[in-house]
């Protein structure tokens, strides 16, 4: 079988990629549903019609299946599904993590997934929940290390093995599963046991944990994240480098009348309008949607239409160098996203080895922009800025008589050459009137700029608000205040 994983571009640490199985393609970021072959409110067939490229189903549930078993070993899971895209099967793991054992060991579940035509199969990790402490930890990444061994030797051409990566909440062990895993080869790596922490809305751990797998695995690697689906968190998972995302959210939530969107979720029985352009919604009032027979089925249908439409709307937002905006966005509809948001701004200096270069604009939206890649790399970039003599960073712009360098001040980056004026990221930054954080921020640049030119003697022009933070952050550096 042909395969590989092509990552076409990118922005923070998120991509847009190609995933290649056989003759199949999924770009990504992508969802991939989840599909009970019991309960299909919505049909694998209609999520093809609507863009869906790939979908997931569990193993273990064809495996135990009076009325599919036979029909999956006879016809293959694409004849039983009618579906033509990329099917992936988990494996059982779920079943052990909510009921403690599965009747079914990890050779079996390898070699059935492969029986019944699984494009991806998962062997039968374990998987560690976060209130898990470190001893069980440690055991149980030995089993999975050991199964994902197994699962290498008995995976044939026709299917690719995806290999989790767990650890629980212990930063150092995931790291060292994602490497473990990208030694073995494996491309598809699925960050696991991971549920419980968006359930209980802990996404500052989710971050650590997913920056830790990262750290481990290879660039690239095409990162799963086991059980996320939620449109609200999306943008912040793509922008930590996570390229595939499964979740029955659509279905579940669509069973107890709630109601997706892209900013958190709402209870249909609650709303006075549908506040969404999905066929769905366009052709209907909440009351009629309520009374419908079909309401179930029509609100599954649109939830899945915002989760894709969201991911659309990341896919482009990378195309034009605005994740970090979308993000910043989308993670101040919740309180938790918001710390999950603040604990990726703490990984900048990490996530900047990954960012693009350039970008079409950058939109200053509060203190938290302070600490992007952006400014990180600026910082960075400017002690390859030679300066000699006299040099004046003026906060006007204008250059002066008698220095042998002037530079102009653009919060939240810092000094930069008139030349540079035009160029990303001083020539694309809208911000808006000046307060103490960016002006913060671009001290620190001229900080890093006094730095790197021992030799030079720095003068800094503002007004007298900004005297004594400049002599605060810049120490060393000549003050003149006066106002324009």
């Amino acid at each position: 079988m042909v395969f590989g994983f092509e990552v076409l571009h990118k922005d923070v640490a998120g991509r847009i990629g190609r995933l290649r199985i056989g003759s199949k393609t999924v770009r990504t970021p992508a969802l991939l549903p989840v599909i009970n072959p019991h309960l299909q409110i919505v049909t694998p067939n209609e999520m093809h019609e609507m863009g869906v490229e790939a979908l997931i189903t569990n193993a273990y549930i064809f495996y135990r299946s009076e009325r599919f078993y036979e029909a999956a070993l006879e016809r293959g899971l694409h004849a039983v599904l009618d579906f033509p895209g990329v099917i992936m099967t988990d494996s059982g793991s779920f079943q052990l993590s909510v009921y403690g054992d599965v009747e079914v060991g990890n050779r079996d579940t390898l070699e059935f997934q492969q029986r019944i035509g699984s494009e991806i199969i998962v062997p039968l990790d374990l998987p560690t929940p976060p209130s898990a402490d470190r001893e069980r930890a440690e055991a149980e990444l030995e089993v999975t290390l050991a199964r994902i061994d197994e699962a290498c030797g008995l995976v044939g051409e026709n299917s690719v093995l995806a290999a989790p990566v767990q650890g629980g909440i212990f930063e150092d062990l995931r790291e060292r599963a994602g490497r473990e895993v990208s030694e073995r080869g494996c491309v598809i790596t699925p960050i696991g046991a991971v549920v419980p922490l968006m359930e209980n809305y802990r996404y500052r751990d989710l971050v650590r944990v997913v920056l830790a797998a990262k750290r481990g695995l290879s660039p690239g690697a095409c990162v799963h994240l086991f059980g996320a689906g939620h449109p609200a968190m999306l943008a912040l998972a793509v922008a930590m480098g996570c390229d595939l995302f499964d979740s029955a959210a659509y279905a579940l939530y669509a069973k107890e009348g709630r109601y997706l969107t892209v900013h958190g979720t709402l209870f249909l029985g609650e709303l006075t309008e549908l506040p969404c352009s999905c066929a769905i919604c366009r052709s209907h009032t909440p009351d009629t949607l309520r009374r419908s027979p079909e309401s179930e089925r029509l609100l599954a249908l649109h939830n899945l239409h915002v989760t894709l439409g969201e991911l659309a709307r990341i896919r482009q937002a990378i195309m034009d160098g605005t994740l970090w905006e979308l993000v910043d966005e989308r993670c101040r509809s919740h309180p938790r996203l918001l710390e999950g948001y603040r604990e990726l701004l703490r990984a900048s200096p990490s996530l900047e080895l990954f960012d693009r270069s350039t970008k079409r604009r950058f939109f200053y939206r509060g203190d938290e922009s302070c600490q992007r890649t952006e400014v990180v790399r600026y910082h960075r970039d400017l002690a390859r800025f030679d300066m000699a003599g006299r040099v004046l960073i003026s906060f006007f712009g204008q250059p002066e008589p008698g220095f042998d360098r002037c530079l102009a001040f653009r919060p939240p980056f810092g000094p930069y050459p008139p030349a540079l004026a035009e160029t990303f990221p001083i020539g694309q930054c809208e911000i808006p009137s000046w307060d103490e954080t960016m002006v913060r921020s671009g001290c620190r640049g001229i900080a890093a700029l006094v730095e790197a030119n021992p030799d030079a003697e720095f003068t800094v022009r503002c007004e007298p608000r900004w005297a004594e933070l400049v002599a605060c952050e810049a120490p060393g550096v000549q003050v003149i205040s006066h106002e324009d």
